[in-house]
């Protein structure tokens, strides 16, 4: 875990370029830090994915971070939380959708609430009055799981006088916290969870992401790629041949699993078979939008503003990019 943990952190505060033309425009993206998105990013961070147009500067964040460089306009492509857009546009911000970048996988694994492996908590009902970790409050990851307790479990899942405490820790000290007893449940992000499940030291009581579908009947949609309108007009071009590569490097990822896992794996001190279990069990990133994604999106905020964490929200259809590659 150190070593992932000192590959996340070099991820976060080195921004990378890919083949630096003088004659190229540059785009600058900022993604969630977790080797999942390394993998998906390899094709454009190692050459395999190039263009003769834009040079794309790459920097992965912890999910506060992302949500801080959103509201500051810090790059021109965010991979940011769904429920932040209507508060953004709330603040006079406007954002454009240019593609999805978390959405459920149909097996519904990937957003569990996890306890220490000995631990007395069984079920939901044995969490009430007990300290829940979780990596971003504001995140929709988050939001999607308090929706699931609530409409799935009847819970209470106000932030105050709620039947959880809800703490924010870092991301990467969940799972340390949960052992220690700091807390007493966390949520995991993705390689922990993965990790969890293979060491054992750490134990699922509820699958929320199963639980969302069962109760939408739609995959949830947690995080999106987003511009801002007036740079997406400005350059049209560089961002369409952006969306290109970034579509490229995921279709790469897929398509050259043992080479791309494996030297991702590498990198992280994580092993390849973390991607295939991602891949196929966690979560989809579709680097493209479809139908159910505009669905699963305004689902999202009927609910969230049904719970009162958001006053208003647009139809998500008013906010996808005209260039979106649809899926």
């Amino acid at each position: 875990m150190t070593k992932l943990l000192a590959f996340l952190s070099l991820s976060a505060m080195v921004a990378l370029t890919v083949s630096p033309l003088a004659a190229q425009e540059k785009v600058t993206f900022a993604y969630l830090l977790d080797p999942s998105h390394e993998a998906v990013m390899y094709g454009i961070k190692s050459g395999k994915v190039h263009s003769d147009k834009i040079v794309v500067e790459s920097r992965a964040l912890a999910i506060p971070a992302l949500i801080q460089a959103t509201s500051a306009k810090q790059f021109d492509v965010i991979q940011t939380a769904v429920i932040g857009i209507p508060r953004a546009l709330a603040q006079g911000l406007p954002l454009t959708i240019m593609a999805t970048a978390l959405r459920y996988h149909k097996s519904g694994e990937g957003a569990d609430i996890w306890v220490k492996n000995d631990s007395p908590i069984r079920t939901v009902a044995d969490l009430k009055g007990k300290t829940v970790g979780v990596y971003g409050i504001n995140s929709t990851g988050i939001t999607l799981i308090r929706l699931a307790l609530a409409m799935k479990y009847n819970m209470n899942v106000a932030i105050d006088g709620g039947d959880f405490r809800f703490v924010e820790v870092p991301a990467p000290s969940l799972p340390a916290a949960l052992a220690t007893g700091r807390i007493d449940a966390a949520t995991l992000i993705h390689a922990q969870a993965f990790q969890a499940r293979q060491k054992g030291e750490f134990r699922s009581i509820v699958e929320t992401a199963k639980d969302m579908t069962e109760v939408t009947g739609l995959r949830m949609v947690s995080a999106v790629v987003v511009g801002f309108p007036e740079r997406l007009e400005a350059r049209p071009d560089a961002f369409r041949e952006f969306a290109r590569m970034l579509k490229q490097s995921l279709d790469y990822a897929l398509n050259n699993q043992d080479e791309v896992f494996s030297a991702v794996g590498k990198q992280a001190n994580i092993e390849p078979e973390f991607f295939k279990t991602w891949f196929t069990r966690y979560s989809d990133f579709p680097a493209a939008i479809a139908e159910q994604d505009i669905r699963a999106i305004n689902k999202v905020w009927e609910l969230s503003k049904g719970l009162g964490l958001i006053e208003s929200y647009p139809d998500a259809n008013t906010l996808i990019w005209r260039h979106a590659i649809r899926e």
